[in-house]
């Protein structure tokens, strides 16, 4: 007989599969990796809640998702990414077109470079300006907290990104050497609740979450913070790529997982 892992790692590996922005931020990117992304999107454990590409698989990525049947996952994309050190306008150039493209949702990253050298009113000019474009549109703002290191500056972002207009924010690009911490996120979660912005801002772990077990604990920890009825599309996700092959092993689904392909 198989063996099955408790009841809550099932039910944590279904609730992290319907939370996910399902991803692939690779070099070599083509239209079939793009058109495989969006059918691993639906699984018999439901949909992820994204598939979340580079900006010019939007088109692609939204008529793939309509033609399989699935029009209710989200199109996220990136911008000013990975680095964050793109011009303003730039930026809004990039974030202004994925939109009129389809895109659902904006992940920019934060210029943290600029913030951590003390360039405050540029960062918020930034993520105003994008909020602004996006409207009804949901813009999740990735604070690079691995590369932000110190607690007072993961807090700071976090307040930044928040007043100026983020619904989300967001832990990591996954490009870099440290992206999803417990720790950071704690933080995180914790500038959500000081802002009193529970109702209206999520928190999205990207980049390192590659386990039932690890998904389980962001998700009590987020818990912990907002109570069980947080844990929603609309409030929570997971960016990854090698989480989904993971999660469908737990659940029984797949024997093998397949490997990651994006380190995100």
């Amino acid at each position: 007989m198989t063996h099955l892992p408790p009841i809550d790692s099932l039910l944590a590996a279904t609730r992290a599969i319907q939370l996910m922005d399902l991803t692939s931020l690779n070099e070599e990117d083509d239209d079939a990796r793009i058109i495989a992304l969006c059918q691993q999107a639906r699984t018999p454990f439901g949909n992820t809640a994204a598939v979340c590409i580079y900006p010019r698989f939007v088109g692609l990525a939204r008529l793939t998702l309509a033609t399989q049947g699935t029009p209710e996952i989200k199109v996220a994309t990136v911008v000013n990414f990975p680095h964050g050190d793109d011009e303003l306008e730039a930026v809004l150039a990039e974030t202004s077109a994925a939109l009129a493209n389809g895109a659902d949702e904006i992940d920019l990253v934060l210029p943290w470079r600029a913030l951590m050298a003390g360039d405050e009113a540029g960062a918020r000019a930034l993520v105003r300006g994008c909020k602004a474009l996006c409207g009804v549109r949901v813009l999740k703002v990735i604070i690079e907290s691995g590369e932000l290191k110190t607690p007072a500056l993961v807090r700071a972002a976090s307040l930044l990104a928040i007043e100026e207009g983020a619904d989300f924010i967001k832990t990591s690009t996954g490009k870099v050497a440290v992206n999803a911490t417990s720790e950071a996120s704690r933080i995180m979660l914790a500038a959500i609740a000081e802002c009193g912005a529970q109702n209206r801002v999520g928190f999205k772990a990207a980049g390192g979450v590659k386990s039932a077990r690890e998904a389980a604990e962001y998700l009590a920890m987020a818990a912990a913070h907002f109570g069980e009825e947080w844990l929603v599309a609309e409030r929570f996700r997971f960016g990854a790529s090698s989480l989904l092959g993971q999660l469908l092993v737990t659940l029984g689904e797949r024997k093998i997982a397949p490997a990651a392909d994006s380190g995100y």
